[in-house]
């Protein structure tokens, strides 16, 4: 397991940042623009910094570092170009995802410091429904052992992909609470081919998108402020 990094910030000059959670199902283009708004104006020192919760329709997301070969399944969902790090990723109803937009400057500009800040507030986010969420070194996002399914056997849980513009964080975090887990078929998830995903309630929790929206603002703030 991969040890915790430092996460050099200091939180009592980090003033809280605004904490939005959107119903239903936001198309992914609408949050795009809506994340390239936001970034610019707490840039500019014109909005405070925002989190950001919703859930999108059923798509894939190609990063920087997506490979042609990684998308099996072309026409099957919506493909989405993305300026975020990272390879293919799947988006879609009953998945959690956070846009995190704060600003590095307050935060000593520390581009891994955040990253690990990410990665810490998903372990503890999954503490909270007793799974022990583990980094890898050898590939990225929050994953659970499975011996129910093998002694060596693990999932993906958790994906992380972010950008940085003019020192202010988007893009951010996703959380499997309950979706549908085949459509992860249609690509490989974050070229990670010899591993599995799962979600929460795929191990048995009966854990609703409230509940772990509680969890992870819960665990947000020792870290981020």
């Amino acid at each position: 397991m991969k040890p915790r990094a430092s996460i050099a910030f200091s939180l009592k000059s980090v003033p809280s940042a605004r904490w939005e959670v959107t119903s239903g199902l936001t198309p992914y283009a609408d949050a795009l623009t809506r994340m390239e708004r936001e970034t610019l104006a707490i840039a500019r020192g014109d909005s405070p910094e925002l989190i950001w919760l919703l859930e999108h329709p059923p798509l894939y997301t190609a990063g920087t570092s997506a490979k042609d070969e990684d998308l099996v399944a072309p026409g099957r969902f919506p493909v989405h170009k993305t300026g975020r790090g990272g390879q293919y990723t799947y988006h879609g109803p009953g998945q959690r995802v956070a846009y995190v937009m704060l600003d590095l400057r307050k935060r000593g500009q520390d581009v891994r410091a955040f990253v690990a800040g990410l990665e810490a507030w998903l372990i503890d986010t999954l503490a909270a429904f007793n799974v022990t969420g583990e980094r890898r070194e050898d590939r990225v996002g929050v994953w659970v052992r499975r011996p129910d399914k093998g002694p060596d056997i693990e999932e993906k849980i958790a994906a992380i992909g972010i950008r940085v513009r003019q020192s202010v964080t988007f893009h951010g975090i996703s959380l499997n609470v309950e979706p549908d887990l085949s459509h992860f078929s249609g690509i490989v998830p974050c070229g990670v081919a010899e591993h599995g995903v799962t979600s929460l309630v795929d191990l048995g929790l009966p854990v609703t998108m409230e509940d772990a929206d509680v969890a992870l603002e819960a665990a947000y703030r020792p870290i981020f402020g």
